[in-house]
């Protein structure tokens, strides 16, 4: 039956908003399908604004993918903000889609991708303002089955009353498959008890109402367990595993307002073995596979095209890692020399870059800050998160740019990891200092800027670090505090080159709170929400006594507290709220990396040396895909750049 668009009574609405043009739709290669023609209607939620999740390259992808199919549509959605909220409950308008502002309560799946657990009130918002009972046991026949996906899938306890069901790992075949499970259920009108279970019963899909949680005494978890023979006792992620049959997306979405992103990206490649400890992304994405040079070069081609976008960004957790990057970036820089289309490597590690590489990155565009991370300040403790880039790596690499040209650096560490001393972070204020003196030295000029972006550590399931307790944010802002007067001591006059940007303990902590808990957490959250939590994720919004006397609220009534939850460290045979779900890592090689963490030993990364049986390949049933491909960079042809 078709569904009316909310549009004419949001419409009345949007002068009274700030930046309406997110709320409106209609960008460059969106999609509206005829609602009648489609047998399954996905709604596609990036819980947070639309500045910030128009570019996501999940969402994206999926979107482009499902409307390909003939009798699927597919709209999206993005968390609306407080001053639209308001208007639309005191003027029942319900949450909608900005393709073709239907309510979302109609749509038959309503996935919601989470890149951070701190989008979590937003999933309330929307589901309250859409009609949706917030809790998945109160919803009947006639309710979407709310679907999470994304990294903080991976433990999606937290909010396992709010949701339906949790996709765990790479969605472009799984979305297919949830698909089929919907459409048949639509064609033998099967009620909503036998999709979930259908679900249930699909690859990397998990529905935590077929699963009992049960505590011990001292507020640890005894079990979880299925209770219905359908549901797996452990549920495993699915992984694509050939890049190049999945060129998505084709027809980059192209925003109407400015956002955090205004490129067209292409993934390179997916996964990582670096094998850094802290790094969820790193350990959930593994296996790694590359795309080929054939593949890059005719997504590149076909998006620029469909787009006119002119900035190219090659994406993935490490982009000069790419076995055959040099040959990427020749490619790319040959083909598009002269005119105004630029490449970027979001993410760069020390040991892997080179300024011939740089060199090709900014030959058709002006050369910016380089950006490293080496996360900790001193040697040993980057043997304990295992990101073995050494000082004298660092420097040598910012002497050759800024001898080449460059002026700016920026440094990213993290705060409060594992075995962390104030001596480690107060050294990070030596390696600035000295990224100025041999940027001086080796440009001969004296305006040479290095700007340290400092961040809270926050333990993540399915890493090495997932027993780790959590460092208190009073130690973070006090070792944040030391760090500054350790800047101006070190640097003196050089301190004004020295730019410092950090965020306080607070907000990691929560998100620490939310990362590792359990179902129990789930009535901290809603409380949060029912108190005004929105955009927790936003400075300006996140309000962390709030956060605080809810979990003291609802979780000392249990036996548990927030500390409980963060700061406490876990034992080798503590049941962790996301043991049933299988991320492909094998828990006694996670626990013994923790261990030689715990000892300062690295570990290398596998690409390149033997296996060393974290588990990963023969779980997914794949290999380390890696080059050189045999392939060329296609098209090579240069655009021919005419006159005006």
């Amino acid at each position: 039956m078709s569904v009316e668009s909310v549009f004419p009574a949001l419409e009345l609405l949007l002068p009274r908003v700030s930046k309406p043009v997110q709320y409106i739709g209609g960008e460059l290669n969106s999609t509206v399908k005829d609602w009648d023609g489609a047998a399954v209607h996905w709604a596609l939620m990036y819980p947070d604004a639309y500045e910030v999740g128009l570019p996501n390259q999940g969402v994206m992808i999926l979107y482009e993918l499902l409307n390909e199919q003939p009798d699927v549509l597919a709209e999206r959605a993005y968390a609306v903000w407080p001053d639209l909220e308001a208007l639309m409950r005191e003027h029942g308008v319900p949450h909608f889609s900005v393709d073709s502002h239907r309510p979302l309560g109609a749509f038959d799946v309503l996935g919601v991708s989470f890149s951070t657990e701190l989008g979590y009130t937003n999933l309330l918002t929307a589901l309250d303002l859409a009609g949706i009972p917030l809790l998945a046991a109160d919803r009947t026949d006639e309710h979407p089955i709310v679907l999470a996906g994304g990294h903080a899938a991976f433990n999606p306890e937290p909010i396992a009353d709010f949701i339906d069901a949790a996709a765990l790992g790479d969605g472009e075949q799984v979305v297919l498959d949830i698909t089929e499970v919907m459409r048949r259920g639509t064609q033998s009108r099967i009620g909503r008890a036998e999709v979930l279970r259908r679900l249930a019963e699909t690859e990397g899909v998990y529905v935590p109402s077929l699963y009992d949680v049960t505590y011990r005494a001292d507020g640890g978890i005894e079990a979880i367990t299925p209770n219905d023979p359908r549901a797996p006792k452990r549920v495993t992620k699915r992984t694509t595993t050939d890049l190049d049959e999945w060129p998505y997306p084709k027809q980059p979405l192209v925003p109407l307002a400015e956002t955090v992103h205004e490129r067209m990206s292409v993934e390179i490649f997916r996964g990582c073995t670096r094998g850094c400890r802290f790094c969820q992304a790193g350990m959930i994405t593994r296996p790694v596979r590359e795309r080929s040079l054939a593949g890059i070069g005719e997504m590149v081609e076909r998006g620029l095209n469909a787009s006119g976008f002119n900035e190219v960004g090659l994406l993935s957790l490490s982009s000069a890692d790419h076995s055959e990057i040099a040959e990427i970036t020749k490619g790319l820089a040959d083909r598009y020399e002269g005119t105004n289309t630029t490449l970027s490597l979001p993410s760069t590690r020390v040991d892997a870059f080179n300024i011939d590489l740089a060199n090709e990155i900014s030959r058709n565009g002006r050369r910016s800050g380089l950006t490293f991370a080496p996360e900790g300040g001193s040697e040993r403790i980057r043997r304990v998160i295992n990101k073995m880039v050494s000082e004298e790596d660092l420097i040598r690499t910012v002497s050759a740019a800024f001898a080449q040209g460059w002026r700016q650096v920026k440094l990213y560490f993290m705060c409060g990891l594992p075995t962390e001393t104030d001596e480690d972070v107060l050294e990070i204020a030596g390696m600035a200092h000295r990224v100025i003196k041999a940027g001086r030295e080796a440009s001969g000029h004296n305006d040479v800027r290095c700007t340290i972006s400092i961040g809270g550590f926050v333990p993540k399931p399915h890493t090495p670090f997932q027993w780790a307790a959590q460092c208190d944010p009073d130690t973070i802002d006090d070792r944040l505090r030391k760090l500054r007067a350790e800047v101006n001591r070190v640097a003196g006059r050089s301190a004004r080159n020295i730019g410092m940007r950090y965020h306080d303990g607070k907000p990691s902590l929560i998100e620490g709170l939310l990362s590792r808990g359990d179902r129990r957490v789930g009535r901290v959250i809603e409380r949060v929400w029912r108190d005004g939590g929105r955009f927790d994720g936003w400075t300006e919004h996140f309000d962390y006594r709030r956060w605080v006397d809810s979990a003291a609220a609802e979780l000392e009534p249990l036996g548990v507290d927030l500390a409980w939850f963060t700061t406490r460290e876990r034992l080798q045979d503590e049941v962790l709220p996301w043991t049933h779900l299988d991320s492909g890592l094998d828990p006694d090689w996670l626990w013994d990396d923790w261990q030689d963490a715990l000892d300062s030993r690295e570990q290398d990364d596998c690409r390149w040396t033997p296996c060393f049986d974290c588990g990963v390949c023969p779980a997914t049933g794949t290999d380390i895909q890696v080059g050189p491909s045999g392939t060329v960079l296609i098209p090579i042809t240069p655009v021919t750049v005419t006159g005006g």
